[in-house]
């Protein structure tokens, strides 16, 4: 995989609530960081990252395009803009953060522009989020074969995805999985009880585990330092084929984001 498997999110926290989780995640010893331009927290997750002392060749951040910031006149300014509140010369991973099939700016129009920025070294890999199997072969068509590191999508117990990430890892994409918990709906399911009971963990540390062990990459968030330490431990969980398959008989098309304008017909 040519993303680390393992992140904290930052969706929906800003302002000091973002730099302690940032802080917290990287003094655990995360070292991958999510954001995004519509975040509005680019500026914390860079104070945080200063003030860590981790050095920057060390971490792996990423940040993703705000549909407003499309047009070839104006992905490459908008990212420099978020490296100044990131307080980096570079990115690692930049993505498209929704197709947004209605706001005028061309599939091919978007992508030329991502792949320019790779070009000037303003990020060192690129991607796309919340694309579906056509519109990701599209991308692949303009950028070329390879060149599309990861598609970060909606990925739960509840929504497993699988045609989708399917034709990822046919194309050699990686998988990023958000929303991992179903905004925190899969803490109360029995069946994932039943199994973090017997492996004597957390149902959010087997549902991670889940989804590492199918060869995704995940980024939960929190706001509370023991969660933080406590999701990290997935990591070390190994689920039997009994519980993978148990947790693959969850799946009920549970999607918790699809807004409208920006999500594209899904598979």
């Amino acid at each position: 995989m040519s993303i680390p498997s393992f992140g904290v999110g930052t969706f929906r926290l800003t302002g000091q609530a973002a730099v302690d989780s940032v802080r917290n995640a990287l003094d655990l010893d995360y070292r991958a960081v999510d954001t995004a331009q519509i975040y509005g927290n680019e500026a914390d997750v860079g104070q945080a990252i200063e003030a860590s002392g981790v050095k920057r060749d060390a971490l792996f951040v990423t940040t993703k395009i705000w549909t407003a910031n499309y047009a070839a006149d104006k992905l490459v300014p908008s990212l420099r803009e978020s490296l100044d509140k990131l307080r980096t010369d570079y990115v690692d991973l930049t993505l498209i953060h929704w197709p947004a099939p209605d706001n005028g700016v061309s599939l091919p129009e978007f992508m030329a522009a991502l792949a320019e920025a790779k070009a000037r070294g303003l990020t060192r890999q690129i991607g796309v989020s919340n694309f579906n199997i056509a519109l990701t072969q599209q991308a692949i068509d303009v950028v070329g074969q390879g060149e599309i590191a990861t598609n970060q999508i909606e990925l739960s117990p509840y929504l497993q995805n699988r045609k989708l990430t399917a034709f990822l890892k046919e194309q050699g994409v990686a998988v990023t999985s958000y929303m991992t918990l179903a905004y925190g709906k899969v803490l109360k399911d029995p069946v994932l009880a039943r199994i973090a009971a017997r492996h004597n963990a957390t149902v959010a540390q087997v549902t991670l585990a889940w989804a590492l062990q199918l060869g995704y990459a995940v980024i939960p968030s929190s706001t509370k330092r023991e969660n933080l330490a406590s999701n990290l431990l997935a990591r070390d969980l190994k689920l039997d084929a009994d519980d993978m398959a148990a947790i693959a008989a969850l799946e009920r098309n549970g999607r918790e984001v699809s807004p409208d304008g920006l999500a594209p017909a899904w598979d």
